[in-house]
């Protein structure tokens, strides 16, 4: 792979001191913040574990930082919820996705998710939910190919899927969202800490007997945040790297992933198309905008600094 033979960042009273001090503030924090889970020793112990077991070790966790910096994030979202800020958007989205995606069926018009909870099969309850299952475990092996075949192109990567988050979660303050399965359960009217919903993915659940949406969904920073899917954001990303990387037929599956991805989140009803689409826009927008950052002098010298580290 063309990598320097360099330890890196290397064990020292300093660096345990340092890690020491990050682990027991996030611990603090958390507790204060969003209250104390099982979920932050287990990542304590893991970033800890991997840095002081070797250098190869170490440098992937610090590689990898940057998705644990995400995790955090989307984690303290709970803290701060979007609807104490801006109006949430219910009545007006959903019909405004009747009017732009409407589908005519028995005499109503419907939206796309409820045409589809109308008409699924078991079949699409089934290669949905392993579509939806691809969402972060597709992107994070990307991610860990990458850390071996180019640091580079994983930095890139990286902090590319890192943009993109933040930009949906900009987008979540401004524009707090109502998915549609709360207006089929809810109606239009605004209940507060609504706890989350694993919607049409439920039938995943019921198929083979497990609760894996379920358990997933009841952890949901905020049941307001359906604009943008960044469900469907992710995707885009890793096709767009792959196709870089000359990834060949990959890609396909990549590809594959994607449309699936989108497909199912209207049809789980856990977006409409209007919150795909602007995911979609979404990682086109954080893409484009981390392709400009990259040829600044300022963050071509912080890319080159983090990629010496982990090299």
């Amino acid at each position: 792979m063309g990598h320097a033979a360099d330890d890196g960042i290397k064990i020292t009273v300093r660096s345990v001191i340092v890690v020491s001090v990050i682990s027991l503030a996030y611990l603090l924090l958390s507790r204060y913040l969003v209250g104390y889970k099982i979920d932050q020793l287990v990542l304590v112990f893991i970033f800890n574990s991997l840095f002081f077991l070797s250098p190869v070790t170490r440098k992937f966790i610090l590689g990898f930082s940057i998705f644990i910096v995400y995790w955090i994030v989307f984690d303290y979202m709970k803290a701060f919820p979007n609807y104490n800020y801006n109006t949430v958007h219910i009545a007006d989205l959903y019909h405004l996705e009747s009017r732009l995606f409407g589908i005519h069926f028995n005499g109503s018009l419907l939206t796309p998710n409820e045409y589809w909870r109308l008409n699924g099969t078991t079949f699409l309850d089934v290669a949905g939910g392993i579509f939806y299952l691809c969402w972060i475990p597709v992107p994070l092996a990307f991610a860990g190919f990458l850390f071996f075949k180019s640091r580079k192109q994983f930095l890139y990567f990286s902090l590319t899927f890192l943009l993109v988050n933040l930009l949906g979660f900009v987008i979540y303050y401004l524009y707090p969202a109502a998915p549609p399965w709360y207006v089929a359960y809810h109606g239009f009217n605004f209940h507060a800490s609504m706890p989350g919903n694993s919607a049409g993915l439920a039938k995943f659940d019921q198929f083979f007997h497990i609760a894996v949406f379920k358990s997933l969904y009841a952890k949901g920073s905020n049941v307001f945040a359906a604009m943008p899917s960044l469900h469907s954001s992710y995707p885009v990303i890793v096709l767009y790297y792959g196709v870089k990387n000359r990834l060949g037929l990959i890609n396909l599956f990549f590809a594959v992933v994607m449309l699936g991805i989108w497909f199912t989140a209207v049809y789980a009803s856990h977006h409409y198309v209007l919150d795909v689409l602007t995911g979609i826009v979404c990682a086109i927008a954080g893409i484009m905008a981390f392709n400009l950052f990259i040829k600044t002098k300022s963050f071509g010298k912080f890319i080159q600094k983090f990629e010496k580290i982990i090299q």
